[in-house]
């Protein structure tokens, strides 16, 4: 699964970059969710596997604390893009004739600029708050990555501080999110209905569809997660341990996927390029 997330995001990023068709607002935040894929796969699952191939357990604080923050940007900067993504949907049915003089190039610059300055400066208290508790108890993460709550649960202190902000956070972003996607569609399919005919508002929605798999193959791990990290004490840790881990693989896998099949640009460009070599 990982090779898999690495070279199909790879390949998403080449296919966009060698292709000029493609240069255009949509290509581009999928270009920065490939980025985001590949960031997260990457600050995870090479040490989960070494933990699984070599039974290397061990990860220095300061590692920890790294990764944690790695994980927790990545990830609401992916939430990011796919409200960005929503937004560039909306713009395309509803505002189709203005689409080019509404998303420029400065604008989708400035999009993703707030979108990763959001997951920066949301992120970083986690990383501090877990390095000020007192550590006394056991240095054995029940998990295969560190995840803020699994580490600060280790503390032998009142850790509210840290439980609050990190469940503010979740509520916070994933309900904002969540919140603009939801209008960003309702205007959508308000402009869908709205067609002639049947055949032309399936083609519409059709183009919605890639994007809709991706926000599923997100929200869905990512909430069963964070609940049975926070609530799911009764859950076993094997199955709480397994949803974590999902969480942070299929996204990866899938959003490469989903994009090469469903979009019709970068499926075609790929067909080309394997028809070349074999010529």
């Amino acid at each position: 699964m990982y090779t898999t997330a690495v070279l199909g995001n790879f390949t998403i990023l080449f296919i966009v970059k060698r292709e000029p068709s493609l240069h255009g607002p949509m290509f581009y935040f999928l270009c920065m969710l490939a980025v985001t894929d590949l960031v997260m796969s990457t600050s995870t699952l090479p040490k989960m596997l070494s933990i699984f191939w070599f039974n290397s357990r061990e990860i220095s604080f300061s590692a920890c604390l790294t990764q944690m923050y790695f994980i927790h940007s990545f990830s609401t900067m992916e939430s990011g893009i796919l409200v960005a993504m929503a937004f560039d949907r909306y713009v395309a049915i509803c505002h189709s004739l203005r689409h080019s003089t509404i998303l420029t190039n400065s604008v989708v610059a400035k999009i993703c600029l707030a979108v990763v300055l959001r997951s920066v400066i949301l992120t970083l208290p986690y990383p501090f708050l877990a390095r000020r508790w007192p550590y006394c108890r056991t240095n054995i993460i029940p998990h295969s990555y560190c995840g803020h709550i699994a580490v600060v649960n280790l503390a032998c202190a009142d850790i509210h501080i840290s439980s609050y902000y990190g469940l503010f956070n979740l509520l916070s972003e994933i309900g904002m999110d969540v919140f603009f996607i939801a209008v960003s569609y309702t205007q959508i399919l308000r402009a869908i209905f709205r067609l002639p005919t049947k055949d032309a508002q399936f083609k519409t929605f059709g183009t919605c569809i890639s994007h809709l798999c991706a926000i599923l193959a997100l929200y869905i791990p990512d909430l069963f997660s964070s609940l049975t990290q926070r609530f799911g004490h009764n859950v076993p840790l094997d199955l709480r341990v397994l949803i974590a881990s999902v969480y942070l693989l299929v996204p990866p896998v899938l959003h490469p996927i989903i994009y090469g099949l469903r979009t019709k640009q970068i499926r075609g460009r790929l067909l080309q390029l394997f028809t070349r070599r074999k010529t």
